[in-house]
């Protein structure tokens, strides 16, 4: 079952799906209650929740704790 943005916690790994596309990622830091800023758990860079969720939800749109 997907969690919701509210369960996410600071220092855990997610995968975010949406539109198809696939994110891996680790929270460094809560910010508001949706926005957090997060680091690519393969390239490393750090980039913003709403740059992942700023086209909208789609259909296929879940986050799970890795």
């Amino acid at each position: 079952m997907s969690i919701a943005l509210n369960n996410i916690r600071t220092h855990k790994e997610y995968i975010l799906t949406n539109y198809g596309e696939v994110f891996e990622f680790r929270v460094k830091e809560i910010i508001s209650h949706d926005e957090f800023v997060l680091q690519d758990i393969h390239t490393l860079e750090q980039y913003n929740m709403s740059e992942l969720i700023g086209r909208g939800k789609g259909k296929d749109f879940s986050i799970w704790e890795r």
